[in-house]
């Protein structure tokens, strides 16, 4: 297991603080009696894993997580030198581990690393603010009032468009999925269950997007499902999901299959007005105990 020991110096976590910027991630949430969350279409399942990013798995995604939670928070500040052998021995993983995570960390940024001078924290302006790693890890920290704003801002710009565009593309398999989204979202409402909820939620824009043919859109649903995720989760102080946000999904399913482009847009310009994300408590990081 990862473990950090604190030094006076250092900037890195010490004991009880690697995790403390953790979320619990939503569970897989299959039920009896409503349509099935998986798709026998991979294209059609891709969107709703999209926006998990790219971190990995074990101690290498556990390690990109937390540094670049603390490049994020400002823990580590900009032009900090991060040196692997320390980063290794703090956090008891391996040189290779922490090669690759800070390859990562470039790759989103957040850090540069150049001959004779060291790997290095870089200032906000290089980050890769559209990366879905650093819109969750922004919306968890001091960042997130104007991460909520200008992810509310962004899927303004985008959505209603997408809506428009998606009109014209009539896949029946898609439609029945959009369909089927909006049945999961019905059904997680009457039985309080705000996990299935989002999830269903984050797929339908995602979708949606991703069939609006136009390829530079498509590459970002991933944004507009993290920002669901971190705006409108299942938790504390969120909006709960309601009848009326169903009613617009379902008017923009209903637009979509009548080949009503402006109706599409209209009804989605409607759903972020009554469900804005601007109007979204996001907690602040969980502590753990």
């Amino acid at each position: 297991m990862m473990t950090a020991a604190r030094s006076a110096d250092s900037g890195l976590a010490g004991p009880g603080e690697l995790n403390r910027y953790s979320y619990a991630e939503a569970p897989m949430a299959g039920r009896v009696g409503v349509p099935s969350w998986e798709s026998s279409d991979p294209d059609l399942g891709r969107t709703s894993r999209r926006a998990a990013g790219n971190r990995g798995r074990g101690l290498h995604g556990q390690l990109v997580q937390q540094l670049g939670q603390m490049i994020v928070s400002g823990d580590l500040g900009a032009d900090r030198p991060l040196v692997p052998e320390e980063i290794g021995q703090r956090f008891e993983v391996s040189r290779t581990v922490v090669r690759e995570s800070l390859r990562v960390l470039e790759a989103k940024g957040l850090v540069s690393a150049r001959p004779n001078v060291g790997t290095r924290v870089r200032p906000v302006s290089d980050w890769n603010l559209l990366d879905p790693d650093i819109i969750e890890w922004r919306a968890f920290g001091p960042q997130r009032d104007d991460q909520r704003r200008e992810l509310s801002e962004l899927r303004w710009t985008i959505e209603p468009l997408a809506a428009r565009l998606a009109a014209g593309h009539g896949r029946e398999d898609v439609q029945q999925r959009l369909v089927d989204m909006v049945e999961i979202m019905g059904h997680a409402l009457g039985q309080g269950d705000a996990v299935t909820f989002a999830r269903a939620d984050s797929e339908f824009h995602s979708l949606l997007i991703q069939v609006a043919g136009n390829r530079m859109l498509e590459h970002l649903s991933g944004i507009v499902s993290a920002a669901l995720q971190v705006s409108g989760g299942p938790v504390t102080g969120c909006d709960r999901p309601n009848e009326t946000a169903i009613a617009h999904h379902a008017r923009i399913v209903e637009a979509l299959g009548a080949g009503d482009g402006v109706g599409a847009e209209t009804a989605m310009r409607q759903l972020l007005t009554v469900h804005p994300d601007v109007e979204r408590v996001v907690p602040a990081p969980r502590e753990q105990h």
